[in-house]
């Protein structure tokens, strides 16, 4: 994983009562009282660490989280060493838990190392993940919720950005157009954004590397914005570049605002919230009209610790519960609460109740 823009710029269903078992962090005990963070209808009781890695796997920066229409959660990680003595032997990339927290199944060793964007589709009545996997695996995969592949993508050739050797893709993250295609987001590549019909055939390819208005340095997340009472757009995370990036769904450029955002990582929709994981130590809530709702917890001090050397995303031992080091993912699930990825060397996932 590229990380040299991220440090040039250094400056589930109801939580059951019977989850304090083997995947609740062992901080977070019966009687004791959970940090709340958010403010008025958009308040959240936070529970980190709540999914434990299974015997067979060692977390590796949890990159990606998602959940299917039964409330099933999807953690894509990139995967390191099975057990801590033999860091090349291949695991499962992906770990899914019932609504309920309890470890159901794990898949993936074929996309070790690379294990990143992960999202949910439903397609004729059956629902589908599609994967994005980073370097050294460079590919996005749809395949079914047990992992049974279905096809495998890799650079796209038709719009011959990446004849020169030199070019790289390396893809982040998929976002789903309403006619059944979909966007690929070559975030940690090659900046470009490529477009492909419902039969995953390419259609198109826009982007590329720049500061200019639809261009990209690090189009890592992006997402369908169809909120209601909105034209829909396809919105980009381009992280390094600050700010969010918007675009007709033909992959034309309709606008960006810098303004709320610092590095900002991929997106989730629920009725009129937009949800941003940001990389810089907070999770976003913005209303329809994108104004902030709150930045969950945020602190100035707090994301200068973070930011200064970046030791502490490899030192869980300096985590208050009620802050975030490096949120890299998120989304709602049906109940309306929250559930956050970490970019954070030995992996985090969090879940945060709704209270209101």
């Amino acid at each position: 994983m590229d990380r040299r823009e991220f440090l040039k710029r250094g400056a589930v269903g109801a939580l059951a009562a019977s989850a304090a078992g083997p995947f609740v962090h062992a901080g977070d005990k019966s009687g004791s009282r959970r940090p709340v963070v958010g403010e008025g209808e958009h308040r959240y009781e936070c529970h980190h660490d709540f999914f434990r890695a299974p015997g067979d796997v060692r977390w590796f920066e949890t990159h990606g989280v998602a959940v299917d229409s039964e409330g099933f959660i999807y953690v894509a990680h990139r995967a390191g060493g099975a057990k801590p003595n033999s860091p090349d032997e291949a695991q499962d990339t992906i770990v899914v838990y019932d609504p309920e927290g309890k470890f159901v199944r794990s898949f993936g060793k074929q996309f070790h190392g690379g294990g990143h964007g992960i999202d949910v589709r439903r397609e004729d009545g059956v629902e589908y993940l599609y994967l994005a996997c980073m370097m050294p695996v460079d590919l996005v995969a749809k395949t079914d919720l047990k992992g049974e592949v279905v096809w495998i993508k890799e650079a796209p050739t038709e719009p011959h950005v990446y004849d020169d050797p030199k070019a790289r893709f390396a893809p982040t993250n998929v976002a789903f157009a309403p006619d059944g295609g979909f966007f690929v987001a070559d975030g940690y590549g090659s900046d470009y954004i490529h477009k492909y019909d419902k039969d995953a055939r390419w259609v198109k390819t826009f982007g590329g590397t720049g500061e200019g208005e639809g261009k990209f340095r690090t189009p890592h997340g992006l997402w369908l914005d169809d909120r209601p009472g909105r034209e829909p757009t396809l919105v980009v995370a381009d992280r390094a570049n600050a700010r969010l990036q918007r675009f007709t769904l033909d992959g034309e450029h309709v606008g960006h605002d810098n303004h709320d955002v610092s590095f900002p990582a991929h997106f989730d929709t629920r009725g009129e919230t937009l949800l941003i994981p940001d990389l810089h130590a907070r999770v976003t809530l913005m209303d329809r009209d994108d104004k902030v709702i709150s930045h969950l917890g945020y602190d100035p001090k707090w994301t200068e610790q973070v930011l200064d050397g970046f030791k502490i995303r490899s030192q869980p031992d300096r985590w208050p519960d009620g802050k975030f080091i490096h949120p890299h993912d998120a989304c709602f699930d049906r109940d309306g609460n929250i559930l956050v990825a970490e970019w954070v060397a030995t992996g985090r996932l969090s879940f945060l109740r709704r209270l209101a």
